[in-house]
């Protein structure tokens, strides 16, 4: 069997809802980031033999397969296929676990993954409320509610029953939430995420055009004292908007070989996928599966997670990360360590890629070696990926 190494990646910075990004076509955003992935790597655009592109509301302008549209929005020729993968939150996390499983067995060689949402243009369960709306019913079918009676399937209320399973109160959540905010904008001034991300031409206000390559929902000003005054989300009174995801727009693409690609390609690794796994949990608290994908990932490798250089968890919910630090002893400097998604921003669809981005980054500028990533999705699933510099 093959390796399957990264040889380049790239992000968008992330624009917050209805910001710099919101009038950016998500096909036209997509096919950006795949231009500049095959600039920043120099290779011939034709030896790509597939791109896979994550994406969860795949409805409107993000339907009819965003992933082949946005290679026809791009500099790749119109012979390279592309197919759109959702596995909720996790779809670009997806989208490199299959590349990687491509390459790895041979059946290709040299593989883009990606992933795209404008989530300031097709709302958070945008296909679903539209299907609805025309009368093709709820995503919930009679086997899911004889299975499941009287749930209400909310990642809102699985990430507070999160919460209270694992014991953890509103201050701490509250510090969480600050804590990301803060290293997102040390990272941010200390120029980390500068190599990652790309230049892309939006409208400024003055109404002329300017480069927008700063992720836009950090809270610079941002105190324990402003978090513990926001109102909770719900009864419970445990999750407030400071401690959720932030509605995002973005894109994201690595480029995934084996052996014989990079000889194709004449270009070195960066790093080597090391290690996959995928999990499902308990659906209706939903966002517990990380711990379990984790643990098949430790198992799989022989690894304790003190092995391990640094951990992405993606801040679906600061309960989210709290609950597999709590479950793994994980040492919180290793944890997000450029902050997370309730500072830098959740396009959904995107989000699997953007994190893998950054950890490659931070891996090579710290010249560490091993990283883990890992992110709750809908429906009680996990993705966890294990990299390798190499």
């Amino acid at each position: 069997m093959h390796n399957a190494f990264i040889v380049g990646a790239v992000r968008t910075a992330a624009g917050k809802r209805r910001g710099k990004l919101s009038k950016h076509h998500p096909i036209d955003l997509g096919g950006a980031v795949l231009d500049e992935l095959i600039r920043r790597t120099g290779i011939d655009p034709a030896t790509v033999e597939d791109v896979i592109f994550g994406c969860v509301n795949q409805v409107g302008s993000q339907g009819t397969n965003i992933a082949r549209n946005a290679v026809l929005s791009s500099c790749l020729p119109e012979s390279v296929p592309a197919t759109t993968v959702d596995r909720q939150c996790g779809s670009s996390q997806q989208a490199v676990h299959f590349a990687a499983q491509a390459v790895m067995s041979g059946v290709h060689d040299v593989v883009i993954a990606g992933g795209v949402e404008v989530m300031s243009l097709v709302p958070i369960g945008g296909n679903a409320i539209a299907g609805h709306k025309q009368g093709y019913g709820a995503p919930y079918g009679q086997g899911m509610k004889e299975r499941y009676p009287g749930v209400r399937w909310s990642q809102f209320e699985g990430a507070e029953m999160l919460a209270q399973k694992r014991n953890l109160d509103r201050a701490s959540l509250d510090a969480f939430g600050y804590a990301s905010h803060a290293k997102a904008a040390r990272a941010t001034k200390e120029g980390r995420f500068e190599r990652e991300i790309m230049p892309v031409e939006v409208s400024s206000e003055d109404g002329g055009r300017e480069s927008f390559r700063v992720d836009e929902g950090i809270r610079y000003e941002a105190s324990l004292e402003a978090m513990a005054g926001l109102e909770p989300l719900s009864r419970i009174g445990l999750l407030t908007a400071g401690t959720s995801s932030q509605i995002s727009d973005g894109a994201a693409a690595l480029l995934i070989a084996n052996e014989d690609g990079l000889a194709k390609l004449a270009k070195k690794p960066r790093a080597r996928i090391r290690a996959m796994t995928i999990a499902g949990d308990d659906p209706v608290v939903m966002l517990s599966a990380p711990i379990p994908a984790t643990h098949k990932l430790l198992a799989r490798t022989g690894m304790k997670l003190g092995d391990i250089d640094l951990y992405e968890v993606n801040e679906a919910f600061a309960s989210v990360p709290l609950a597999w630090a709590q479950e793994f002893d994980a040492d919180q400097e290793r944890l997000n360590v450029n902050g997370g998604a309730i500072a830098l921003g959740h396009p959904l669809g995107c989000t699997g890629a953007k994190l893998m981005t950054t950890l490659l980054h931070e891996l090579e500028r710290r010249d560490a070696k091993l990283g883990l990533q890992t992110m709750c999705e809908g429906g009680g699933l996990a993705n966890a990926t294990l990299l390798e510099r190499v």
